[in-house]
């Protein structure tokens, strides 16, 4: 689910599913995501919420969420989980492409 407020949108990660693996499902989520991007304004933040994602593997993350970073930047923030495999994951990416996302505390 995706909700707007005033400079940010939310978008509920768990929409793709709860166990978000492969690099294959991470690119076709991506590619279906692209519409809603599209409407994304260029002060607008996008956040990333884990709340329903139950596994976060990191070729998904990488298709998904790595594209995302090169695109938005500081404008791309995600908000806090207690989900180690999503821990591990941004940790992984942040490791392999030596880029940090922007976490919200």
């Amino acid at each position: 689910m995706l909700c707007t407020t005033s400079n940010r949108m939310k978008l509920q990660l768990g929409k793709f599913g709860k166990t978000l693996i492969s690099r294959e499902l991470g690119s076709e989520a991506f590619k279906a995501f692209q519409t809603t991007l599209r409407e994304l304004s260029k002060d607008e933040e996008l956040e990333i919420d884990f709340s329903d994602v139950l596994t976060l593997s990191p070729s998904w993350a990488d298709e998904f969420l790595s594209p995302l970073l090169d695109l938005l930047g500081d404008r791309l923030v995600l908000l806090p989980s207690d989900n180690l495999s999503v821990h591990a994951t941004i940790r992984i990416l942040q490791e392999a492409n030596k880029r940090t996302f922007k976490m919200k505390s």
